[in-house]
């Protein structure tokens, strides 16, 4: 009698095998984000527990737990909901609401007076964070000082971009922004959003704040800014969506990552006004 091979369709036993097979992720035309669910997911560095990043209706990011908790023992102020991809700062009528992560977080101190509901979650977080520093697998995060390059000597590493009629300041440097849609192996794209081949934007001395009825004394005098507003509405949006010129053209591609991007306000963020011109790759500071 001899031994017969099993083919590569069924298993050891003779069963069929069935593979099923891979579904790409797609967004919904109807969705109000074009932000896939996959990757969204990290790990804070303050405590090394798991978050979920979402995008707000003003497409701003923020990090919620990941599970849900009872509404009765949140506070109204900490209680948010998600209705198509979006999250809203507040409760939607359930038993149930999702909870910032800065709430939970053990490696921040509370601001505000805290039910016991939140306290045992906040201390069940602290035991897991203890478990992965004791593991080696987390090391909390450091800030690093920051360090800007010497005035007129480089690039800046946080520049504010003036587009669509807003200013922003960015993560990095505006050569290294990169496109945040995914690829078709599911990666996400390499490409940077500044194209070589298309006239981008043009640094100049511009007011640093823009005065208004009503308002607090801000900042005063001229600071460096990457004006786009010169560029055409959909060149700015591809900015804004930080999109590479390949995946500007598809409307319908997903994204992978959040945009970096990040409303600029002269007072917060003051240590980044610069008060002289970038040095452009060939030597010489541009203004128009």
């Amino acid at each position: 009698m001899s031994p017969q091979t099993p083919s590569a369709a069924c298993r050891w036993d003779g069963a069929p095998r069935t593979t099923h097979p891979r579904r790409p992720l797609r967004v919904a035309a109807t969705s109000p984000s074009r932000l896939l669910r996959a990757g969204q997911s990290s790990r804070c560095r303050r405590c090394g527990n798991r978050i979920d990043w979402y995008q707000r209706a003003d497409q701003r990011p923020i990090a919620l737990h990941p599970t849900e908790l009872p509404a009765v023992q949140v506070p109204a102020s900490c209680r948010w909901h998600l209705s198509c991809g979006i999250a809203h700062p507040h409760g939607d009528g359930s038993a149930w609401c999702r909870i910032p992560h800065t709430v939970l977080c053990p490696g921040r101190t509370p601001t505000a007076r805290i039910s016991l509901c939140i306290e045992a979650a906040r201390r069940q977080l602290a035991v897991h964070s203890r478990r992965l520093i004791d593991t080696g697998a987390f090391t909390p995060a450091t800030p690093p000082p920051v360090s800007e390059p010497a005035a007129g000597s480089g690039r800046l590493t946080r520049p504010v971009v003036q587009m669509l009629l807003g200013r922003y300041i960015a993560e990095q440097p505006i050569e290294d922004i990169r496109c945040v849609t995914q690829t078709r192996h599911r990666h996400r794209c390499p490409k940077p959003v500044h194209a070589p081949d298309r006239p981008g934007g043009r640094w100049m001395l511009l007011p640093a704040c823009r005065p208004q009825r009503g308002q607090l004394t801000l900042p005063d005098g001229l600071m460096a800014v990457y004006d786009l507003g010169h560029q055409p509405y959909a060149e700015q949006l591809r900015w804004r969506t930080q999109r590479c010129p390949a995946h500007a053209a598809v409307p319908g591609a997903p994204d992978l990552a959040l945009a970096g991007w990040q409303v600029f306000d002269p007072l917060l963020h003051s240590e980044y006004i610069k008060t002289d011109l970038p040095v452009t790759p060939s030597g010489r500071r541009t203004e128009a």
